[in-house]
């Protein structure tokens, strides 16, 4: 055994039998690893054990594994990382700058399971043969999605999406670059006018980084209701309520689908809704709350692709949820053109 796993076993030991909480006493916990760390390098010169290699290198490996994300820690702090993805045990891909490259991180089955296991621990969120495939939001905002077999060929499949706030505000997308000062001004305009807004844009474009800062327009006085499959926006208001949707639980009961929480939402006096992503059949309820000048509804925030995409092509797939007839379709459709001009 390395010293570096000595030292992990002894300080899990020493956690365990304290009943201190990884995610929640981390400065204890860093501070035991301190002391493990000093004790075994001054029992090494005594007892001849295996000497380590620097002390702050190797008190950080054993912190991450304990109180972090092991091996894929360093990665989740790294600025410049912006996903990070696992296809097999020995395969783990990192993008920095739109560009993917295969790590040095070589992992086993045990510890994929394990790190998936404690990411899940504070969502709430379950994984299993019933359920083989899961979102959830770790603690920093980061998002994760895990396929596992037999859904997947043999490995389990992690996707981990970084939040990555390096904008708060439309002036700041125009510092970057992002934005125009002239779209910058329209877009402020437009929520400050209660104008229906909808965000469109492929994966990792920036559609949740652009809801943000278009929240930063909304007055201080108004009544905000997010509504997200996963928590991931951050509304710098006062007045703010976050729903996200929930799974069913071991008996399969208890699942809270996102038209369910867009209903609710009607019923808690909101002046703006926003809702994160628009995929199936909540879009009826949004676009006949639109059309029919609801004020709880006539500010809404939608999520997708391609406007036309959604326009032309998924308006019916994503209404199949419902039964509904020529006049609620007429009328949804008129709604939908309304947000789209």
């Amino acid at each position: 055994m390395d010293g570096q796993r000595f030292i992990e076993d002894e300080v899990r030991e020493h956690v365990r039998r304290r009943g201190l909480d990884p995610s929640e006493n981390v400065a204890e916990i860093r501070r035991i690893v301190g002391a493990a760390v000093r004790d075994y390098d001054e029992r090494s010169l005594l007892e001849g054990l295996p000497r380590l290699g620097g002390l702050e290198e190797t008190g950080r490996s054993v912190f991450d594994a304990i109180a972090g994300f092991g091996p894929l820690q360093p990665l989740l702090d790294d600025p410049e990382v912006e996903e990070i993805w696992i296809n097999s045990p020995s395969e783990v891909f990192a993008a920095r700058g739109g560009s993917s490259e295969l790590t040095s991180i070589r992992l086993d089955d045990e510890q994929v399971r394990i790190l998936v296991e404690r990411m899940l621990k504070t969502s709430g969120r379950r994984l299993d043969l019933s359920t083989p495939f899961v979102d959830a939001a770790l603690p920093d905002g980061s998002r994760l999605h895990v396929v596992i077999p037999d859904i997947t060929r043999k490995y389990w499949s992690v996707n981990i999406r970084k939040f990555i706030a390096r904008a708060s505000r439309l002036d700041h997308l125009v510092e970057l670059g992002s934005l125009s000062r002239q779209a910058a001004d329209y877009l402020h305009a437009a929520v400050g006018a209660g104008l229906n807004l909808l965000v469109s844009g492929a994966t990792q474009a920036g559609k949740t980084t652009l809801l943000n800062c278009l929240s930063s327009g909304i007055g201080s006085r108004e009544r905000v209701i997010t509504v997200e499959e996963i928590f991931e926006l951050k509304i710098p208001l006062r007045d703010v309520v976050a729903m996200q949707c929930r799974q069913s639980n071991l008996e399969g009961h208890g699942q809270i689908d996102l038209r369910r929480i867009v209903k609710e939402a009607l019923r808690m006096r909101p002046d703006r809704i926003i809702v994160g992503e628009v995929r199936e059949a909540e879009a009826l309820d949004m676009l006949i709350a639109m059309n029919a000048g609801l004020p709880e509804m006539r500010r809404v925030t939608l999520r997708y692709n391609r406007r036309h995409d959604y326009s032309r092509r998924n308006l019916h797939s994503h209404l199949a949820g419902s039964i509904w007839g020529g006049s609620r379709r007429r009328t949804a459709r008129g709604s939908l053109s309304k947000v789209c001009r």
